[in-house]
């Protein structure tokens, strides 16, 4: 049996969700394209509608010590309907054009479940 129509969001290493949605801002089964960067982070809330909040963690060099730091940005990115994900769980999130006020990326897929 085959799905229905899949648009292959060309990014190697995420695979589609196997559930179908019908949300126009779903890159798997929507219009929505994903260009820019594309990170990896925690899923932190998952208050609002349809949007989650996760938690991209990275290392920052600081010169004058000549060692890096640790630091970390709060993305808000839209989930579609087709993509299931709780609170800790590891998500690849892509980056599109902006959605909301503070909207910028879709989650892509699942990586890693959450340790509850």
């Amino acid at each position: 049996m085959s799905q229905a129509k899949v648009n292959d969001i060309g990014i190697p290493g995420v695979k589609p969700p196997e559930k179908t949605c019908e949300d126009p801002k779903c890159p798997w089964h929507g219009h929505l394209k994903v260009r820019g960067v594309v990170l990896t982070g925690v899923v932190v809330k998952k208050k609002m509608q349809r949007t989650v909040v996760v938690r991209h963690e990275y290392l920052h060099y600081v010169r004058k010590y000549m060692r890096y730091e640790k630091r970390h940005r709060n993305i808000h990115a839209h989930l579609p309907p087709c993509i299931e994900v709780k609170e800790g769980d590891v998500v690849v999130i892509g980056e599109t054009r902006p959605l909301a006020k503070t909207v910028a990326f879709v989650v892509l897929g699942v990586v890693g479940k959450g340790g509850e």
